[in-house]
């Protein structure tokens, strides 16, 4: 009888895994013609602020039938605090596909730092445009449009390792963050992201099933104030995600582990005992 259960639970696994992959890619295929409809009709006041927000409700609306099927579970409530924030550049660690959907699922405005190519992916690039999301590079470019953005009072959500972490418990991080921070004179809001799943991170197949069920949990970090020195603010900022993620016990646990060839610890680090905080948390 176990083993029938067994293979049946297995079998619904599989199927929230490949239809949770199709239900996104509909939902932003069904949002795509009515983005390119409006974003010639609309001010880009009005363009900016209806694409953030559907984006929100539709990622919402998606981790939501996620959670119905029990197989994964998203502890996102600590993102709610920053809904009426000022001008932010929210800095996440990113294990995962997922961790960009989550952040935005939270938030009615916010500008995403995207990848060029994914700004005319036929699934997100319409809705992207309309948002008015950023391009990653150039890398002037980006921080121009980026700090132009703050004016509206928006939030600017960049990952500090650029890509998906390949690097346990952190990728070296980019430079553009200190640069925008610096010229922008806006605070820098870290995120931790806290799985105990490499689904969907750097190198996994899209269709390929993970342990279920699985769990995310997103709690907010250390706020660093603008820096002087966009080098040292690098460091910092990494040496600070280092620590936070080692101490974490939702990070990797002991029956999830990432084998060697998932993910490569970063020598940098090993051995590295969490150091407190010389600032508080605001």
């Amino acid at each position: 009888m176990r083993s029938v259960l067994r293979v049946l639970l297995n079998g619904y696994d599989f199927l929230v895994i490949y239809l949770g992959v199709v239900w996104l890619g509909v939902l932003c295929l069904a949002w795509t013609p009515i983005a390119l409809i409006v974003y010639p009709l609309l001010s880009e006041r009005r363009a900016r602020a209806l694409g953030r927000y559907v984006i929100m409700a539709v990622f919402r609306f998606y981790l939501a039938s996620l959670s119905m099927s029990r197989r994964f579970s998203f502890d996102l409530k600590a993102l709610d605090a920053l809904r009426d924030e000022q001008s932010l550049i929210i800095a996440p660690n990113h294990p995962s596909l997922l961790d960009a959907v989550m952040v935005i699922s939270r938030l009615p405005n916010v500008a995403c730092v995207l990848k060029a190519d994914l700004m005319n992916n036929i699934f997100l690039g319409a809705g992207a445009r309309l948002a008015r999301y950023i391009r990653n590079e150039p890398v002037r470019r980006m921080a121009r449009l980026a700090t132009g953005d703050f004016d509206c009072g928006s939030h600017l959500l960049l990952f500090p390792e650029g890509t998906r972490t390949t690097s346990h418990p952190v990728n070296p991080l980019q430079g553009s963050i200190g640069l925008i921070a610096r010229h922008a004179q806006v605070p820098v809001q870290t995120i931790l992201i806290e799985t105990d799943s490499l689904y969907l991170s750097k190198g996994w197949p899209l269709f390929r099933k993970p342990p279920m069920p699985i769990h995310y949990r997103v709690r907010l970090g250390r706020r660093f104030d603008p820096p002087q020195h966009t080098q040292r603010f690098k460091a910092e900022l990494e040496r600070y995600f280092a620590h936070e993620l080692v101490k974490s016990p939702a990070f990797y646990p002991a029956n999830s582990l990432p084998t060697q060839a998932d993910i490569r610890p970063n020598p940098k680090y090993r051995g590295c005992k969490p150091q407190s905080s010389q600032r508080t948390q605001r």
